[in-house]
């Protein structure tokens, strides 16, 4: 477990960093500092393993104050990823990652070996163990600095904005990841971003802090997002919360319809109504796009397949949550969201206007609920 008591970091100009932060970390949990430049979450994150010194307050780590710890040694045993990476250029990536093994103590042959094992953990080709990392792509170079982080296998894991540096495809891959690792390693996690969309994705409980380093609110992302603690958070949710929200809302009763596919071989004897769409699959089911009538006449008239549908919209995978079957259904061409399987294949449809009418009914058994609750206790209290 990690508190902050009443922690105060002010710089000799007088400006105040972080203000009066009271905030306790559960063990195991993976907790998101979010905010805009300047709010004192990356301040906050590095006080933890004492890379700041705060003015005030108190930093307990299971109950030991890190002020009383050796700061080497607290380092050493907090696992560290920044932005870039951060990795030696003059050191292959086996022995980047082994660097705070052999600094405890472990032998190199030793520390290799178990670099080699966390490589892999973390997605890695062990083939890239003896590149450097110029001859890394930014991503790899990331995830060898969680590597790097979680060789030494450190409970706690500090993660400062690291995949703000690479595109938004690898940044996803990265974020994917990291959900996948923690749910295997289970480490107390305490990870910097100023993207909402990171910290919703990834949190179990999201830090939102503000203006002169004050904490606005501390709290699920669900509920974050459901019900701001200011306005501030607020603001900076964004006005489209409603609509991360439904990350949250499970899509297990949207009823799942039967999907019309035809496969290449069957496009000579396809037939189409205007404006009737039917979806492309290959020899597996597995989505390629939409075509339409038009798009059939084309490929009789010699047209490539490719060249004649129109790109699918994003996939929704059976069984998960409210935002992604509405999101495949509003990104489609055909306006009919694609429900798959874990192989990739199609096994239905979802319709945009049907998933609204679940998220209504879902929202009137909640209010129902917290009615009865509210006048049950009224009628306690009463009593």
């Amino acid at each position: 477990m990690i508190t902050f008591e009443n922690i105060t970091k002010t710089y000799p100009d007088g400006t105040t960093a972080v203000d009066s932060l009271d905030l306790v970390i559960q063990p195991h949990s993976f907790t998101v500092f979010v905010g805009p430049s300047g709010c004192g979450k990356t301040t906050s994150m590095r006080m933890i393993n004492r890379m700041i010194a705060p003015t005030s307050g108190v930093i307990t780590v299971d109950g030991r104050n890190i002020a009383d710890a050796d700061a080497v040694k607290l380092r050493r045993g907090i696992g560290y990823v920044i932005q870039s990476a951060g990795l030696l250029p003059h050191r292959s990536v086996v022995d980047n990652v082994a660097t705070v093994p052999v600094l405890n103590g472990q032998s190199r042959r030793a520390a290799r070996k178990a670099a080699l094992e966390v490589l892999e953990r973390v997605g890695l080709d062990p083939a890239l163990a003896s590149r450097y990392p110029a001859q890394l792509s930014g991503g790899q170079q990331q995830r060898v600095g969680v590597a790097r982080a979680l060789a030494a296998d450190p409970p706690i894991l500090l993660m400062d904005e690291p995949f703000s540096a690479v595109d938004p495809v690898v940044r996803e891959d990265l974020q994917t990841e990291m959900l996948r690792l923690q749910a295997d390693l289970k480490k107390t996690i305490v990870f910097v971003t100023h993207d909402i969309d990171e910290a919703v994705r990834l949190g179990d409980h999201i830090a939102v802090f503000g203006p002169q380093g004050r904490l606005q609110q501390y709290d699920k992302p669900e509920t974050v997002l459901a019900a701001p603690a200011t306005s501030f958070v607020a603001s900076f949710v964004g006005r489209d919360r409603g609509y991360r929200g439904l990350s949250f809302r499970s899509a297990q009763s949207v009823t799942m319809h039967p999907i019309h596919t035809a496969t290449e071989d069957e496009m000579s004897t396809l037939r189409l109504d205007r404006g009737q769409w039917v979806l492309v699959v290959d020899s597996q089911r597995r989505p390629l796009g939409w075509i339409d009538a038009t798009g059939v006449e084309k490929v009789r008239g010699g047209g490539s397949l490719d060249e004649s549908t129109a790109a699918g919209g994003s996939l929704f995978l059976e069984g998960g949550d409210l935002r992604q079957a509405l999101d495949s259904a509003i990104s489609s061409p055909s306006g009919i969201g694609v429900a798959v399987d874990s192989s990739g294949a199609a096994v239905g449809s979802v319709d945009g206007a049907e998933i609204l009418e679940n998220l209504a009914v879902q929202r009137k058994s909640e209010d129902e609920e917290r009615n009865r609750h509210h006048f049950g206790a009224a009628g306690n209290d009463a009593q």
